[in-house]
C-alpha cells in the first residue's frame, strides 16, 4: 500500500461516520467516499499541511452537495423518510468512537429536521469535536455563522426530543414488551406501552404496505399494532430482537423475507415514538447479512 492510500484508509472510519451521518443511507456514503478518493488520489498528499482536515472539507462538501439533491428528492417521497440501518461490516468499531448515540437510527430521524448547512455544522462541531474555526473553514463560512448554524441546529434538536432517551436498557426492556404483545395481540396489554402522546411513523417508500402520515395517541396506535399482529401472526410472522446502529430494534421476517425493522424512543417509562421501516430496497443489506431470524439476536 502506497503512503496516499494508506494516508486515506487510515482516515476512512472518520470520514465514512460523517457521510452516514450527514446521508442517512450507507449506500450515499460509499458514493461521497469514492468521489472523495478520486480526488485524494489527484492530490499530491506532500503538499497538504494537515491531511485529516483536506479529507473532511472535501469529504463534508461532497456530501453537502448530494444531501441539498436528497433534500429535494425526499419532499416528493411518498410518505415518512427513514434512514437506512448500517450493517455489521460497516458498523466498524472506530465508527463509535465518535458519540456513538448518533450513530441511532431516531438520532439520524432527527437530523432530517435539520437544513444541510445546519447538519453539517451541528456534526462537525457537536459530534466530531472540530473547533467553529475548523468548521468555518471547512464550510468556507465565518467562525459566527457556524456558531449560529449549530446554535439553530441545537435549539431544532431539543425542540424534536423533549423526553428522548438513548438508554439501551429501557429500550431493550420496552420492545421485548412490544414484541410479547404483538405475538399475543391484545388491545390493553399494547396501549400500556404507549405514553399517551406517542407517535409513530412508517417508512414503505410506495413499495411495502405503510402508513403515509405520522400517526398519534396511544389508543391508536395500539389498534394499528392489534390488526399488524393479528396479520402477521395469519402470515407466520417472526419478531426478534437485534441490534441496529448501536440500539436494540425489533426484526419481523415472514417466510424468510425481512419486512421489518422497528425501534423506538422512550421517556424510561413508556414508548414515546415508534419507527417503523419498511422499504425493502433498506432492508436488503440488514436481510443479508442477518440471513434470517434465526440468526437474530439481541446480544
Amino acid at each position: 500500500m502506497d503512503h496516499a492510500t494508506a494516508l486515506f484508509q487510515q482516515h476512512r472510519p472518520r470520514l465514512y461516520g460523517l457521510a452516514y451521518r450527514m446521508l442517512g443511507t450507507p449506500a450515499d456514503a460509499e458514493d461521497v467516499l469514492h468521489d472523495a478518493w478520486l480526488r485524494w488520489h489527484q492530490q499530491d498528499p506532500a503538499t497538504l499541511d494537515d491531511a485529516e482536515a483536506w479529507l473532511v472539507t472535501v469529504t463534508t462538501r461532497l456530501a453537502l452537495d448530494r444531501l441539498r439533491r436528497a433534500k429535494a428528492e425526499r419532499e416528493r417521497y411518498t410518505g415518512p423518510w427513514l434512514p437506512e440501518p448500517l450493517v455489521a461490516e460497516e458498523a466498524l468499531p472506530e465508527l463509535m468512537l465518535e458519540r456513538s448515540e448518533s450513530l441511532s437510527l431516531s438520532f439520524l430521524a432527527l437530523l432530517e429536521r435539520l437544513s444541510p448547512e445546519e447538519r453539517a455544522a451541528f456534526l462537525l462541531t457537536q459530534v466530531f469535536d472540530y473547533s467553529h474555526a475548523e468548521a468555518a473553514a471547512t464550510l468556507q463560512i465565518s467562525e459566527e455563522a457556524s456558531r449560529q448554524r449549530t446554535h439553530r441546529a441545537r435549539q431544532r434538536l431539543r425542540e424534536g426530543r423533549p423526553r428522548f432517551t438513548h438508554a439501551p436498557e429501557a429500550q431493550q426492556r420496552l420492545l421485548e414488551k412490544f414484541r410479547d404483545a404483538l405475538e399475543h395481540p391484545d388491545l390493553g396489554n399494547l396501549q400500556a406501552l404507549f405514553a399517551e402522546d406517542v407517535s409513530h411513523d412508517a417508512d414503505g417508500g410506495g413499495l411495502a404496505t405503510a402508513t403515509l402520515h405520522p400517526l398519534h395517541g396511544a389508543e391508536r396506535i395500539a389498534r394499528l399494532y392489534v390488526q399488524i399482529a393479528l396479520r402477521g401472526r395469519e402470515a407466520g410472522a417472526v419478531h426478534r430482537l437485534h441490534w441496529v446502529n448501536g440500539a436494540p430494534a425489533l426484526l419481523t421476517w415472514i417466510d424468510a423475507e425481512l419486512v421489518t425493522v422497528l425501534w423506538i424512543e422512550t421517556d424510561g417509562e413508556r414508548i414515546t415514538a415508534v419507527h417503523a421501516l419498511r422499504h425493502p430496497g433498506k432492508l436488503a443489506r440488514l436481510k443479508a447479512v442477518t440471513n434470517g431470524p434465526g440468526n437474530t439476536s439481541l446480544s
